[in-house]
């Protein structure tokens, strides 16, 4: 089968088409026939790393497509089930391929109402920040939700889930992504490039910030008393669970993890017209370097998916 790889670490321009036998199903296990993979910014982490020398790398966890075959022990899917999910996470799944082996219960059927590039485009950024503010936050009606970067991968879909929680939801964007983020709910907006968050927004409850740096600490001075920041930026940020013990606020850096009833939550919200991808654009799979390039700009709204069987 078709796959994209790597030999070596660098630049967009390290992956390449390589042939690789099909994957069987193990125990518990499922082969998906993938219609479409979504790209993210863990696939750019993990592609310019080091590793180990001469070993082919395959990259991606984002899949989308139809039950080829099941493994011995399955019976919650079967196959010609659509689903969709982020198999293996943190380990590595190769989902930029024509087929994918997956724990069977780290993927659950795609709504029917959503395409499977927009199915692609929701794993693990949803999920990311589905646990970030229900998982780790705990996040209530009424509640104050800051999101940094709203018009992002995860942010654009953490607009939307805080929105579904209940929330007043704050967004910092360019003035240029304003209109899509109020189209997806955000009560109010602030252009980072032209005014300082710290200033421009009243207290908040919780912060979800996928920058890090400088942004942390800064968001530590917009919580009120008890807040909470979820840092998703790197495990660097865990500093600030010290920083904010002494103000009374509580901080933590999460890393997504497979998550079969977050998944469920997700197809939910999906089904109930609450929860959309914004696709920025769709690639074919030989052009994975290509869409790696365009997710480097880190200017993207929304998400870059690869169209492999569509």
């Amino acid at each position: 089968m078709r796959a994209i790889g790597q030999d070596g670490f660098g630049g967009p321009e390290v992956l390449k088409m390589i042939e690789v036998e099909r994957p069987e199903p193990g125990p518990a296990e499922v082969l998906v026939r993938v219609h479409a993979a979504g790209v993210n910014p863990t696939d750019s982490w993990h592609r310019a790393s080091g590793g180990l020398a001469g070993a082919v790398i395959r990259l991606g966890w984002d899949v989308s497509g139809v039950i080829e075959s099941v493994g011995p022990g399955v019976t919650t899917l079967a196959p010609g089930d659509e689903v969709f999910g982020m198999p293996r996470h943190p380990l590595p799944a190769g989902t930029y391929a024509e087929y994918v082996s997956s724990p069977a219960r780290h993927l659950v059927r795609k709504p029917a109402g959503l395409t499977h590039v927009q199915a692609a485009a929701l794993p693990l950024a949803a999920l990311t920040a589905w646990q970030a503010l229900v998982d780790v936050a705990e996040v209530r009606p009424g509640q104050r939700v800051l999101i940094h970067a709203a018009a992002g991968g995860v942010g654009h879909l953490a607009v939307q889930i805080a929105k579904a929680r209940g929330a007043y939801v704050i967004g910092t964007a360019r003035s240029a992504k304003h209109d899509f983020l109020r189209e997806l709910g955000a009560d109010e907006l602030v252009d980072y490039t032209k005014a300082d968050f710290e200033t421009a927004v009243e207290p908040v409850d919780v912060v979800i910030d996928a920058i890090g740096g400088a942004y942390g600490p800064r968001s530590l001075r917009t919580l009120r008393p008890g807040g909470v920041l979820v840092s998703l930026a790197s495990p660097a940020e865990a500093y600030l669970t010290d920083e904010a013990r002494p103000l009374g606020l509580r901080a933590a850096f999460m890393a997504v993890e497979a998550d079969q009833a977050g998944m469920r939550e997700i197809a939910a919200l999906a089904e109930a017209g609450l929860l959309r991808p914004e696709i920025d654009t769709v690639l074919p799979l030989e052009e994975a370097a290509k869409a790696h390039e365009l997710g480097d700009t880190r200017r993207t709204t929304g998400k870059i998916v690869l169209s492999v069987t569509d």
